[in-house]
């Protein structure tokens, strides 16, 4: 692997962990509820289409399933941090746990959404390489992407959600997420050319 992948597939699992811990804070934005990972989460799709790019669909669907396994681990040691008594003199033992200890419903939720949604990215990035044509980078992602944000963010908000909050609020969830991660892969487009394909 170059320097270069290393680098794209330490990004991904970055903004993927990042991303999951920064939605533990529901905020509202221009009057929708989203939770505040949407800002980053966005960021992976278009890495994880350089990974494909560079490295092949075999290694991009390994570091989805790796990035998988690294928030479900990092998610149990956020547990084990909290249960674990506190120093005498450390006075945030409750403001750890009500932070960070895991809701387990919104960790399976997260990474069901991560991982159905990732492989389906990568599968439609592959057949629009294979089927369609090599040209047009910045088309193979945004189809892909088109389809994989909107999965992603029904299948976590009512994974998350549903039954927690009303359907109204769990909806401008759903509709805050597909709007801000529209708008991140857009910003995020030129980054397809960032580099060289690989060969077949």
């Amino acid at each position: 692997m170059t320097m270069t992948g290393i680098l794209i597939v330490a990004a991904y699992i970055a903004a993927q962990m990042t991303s999951d811990v920064l939605s533990l804070k529901i905020a509202v934005v221009a009057g929708l509820s989203v939770d505040v990972g949407t800002f980053i989460y966005p960021f992976t799709f278009t890495l994880r289409d350089l990974v494909h790019k560079l490295l092949g669909r075999a290694a991009a669907r390994t570091v989805i399933v790796a990035a998988a396994a690294i928030n479900l681990l990092m998610a149990a040691l956020f547990a084990f941090a909290a249960w674990l008594p506190p120093a005498p003199d450390w006075p945030l033992q409750a403001e750890f746990a009500a932070v960070l200890s895991p809701v387990w419903r919104i960790v399976l939720a997260s990474i069901a959404a991560e991982v159905l949604s990732e492989l389906t990215d990568t599968e439609a990035y592959h057949l629009w390489v294979t089927r369609v044509t090599h040209r047009y980078q910045w088309a193979r992602v945004l189809v892909s992407n088109s389809l994989s944000i909107p999965l992603d963010s029904l299948i976590f908000c009512w994974g998350a959600f549903g039954g927690v909050y009303p359907a109204a609020t769990v909806w401008s969830i759903f509709w805050a997420n597909v709007l801000i991660k529209g708008a991140v892969t857009l910003l995020s487009l030129p980054g397809i050319y960032a580099v060289r394909e690989r060969e077949p």
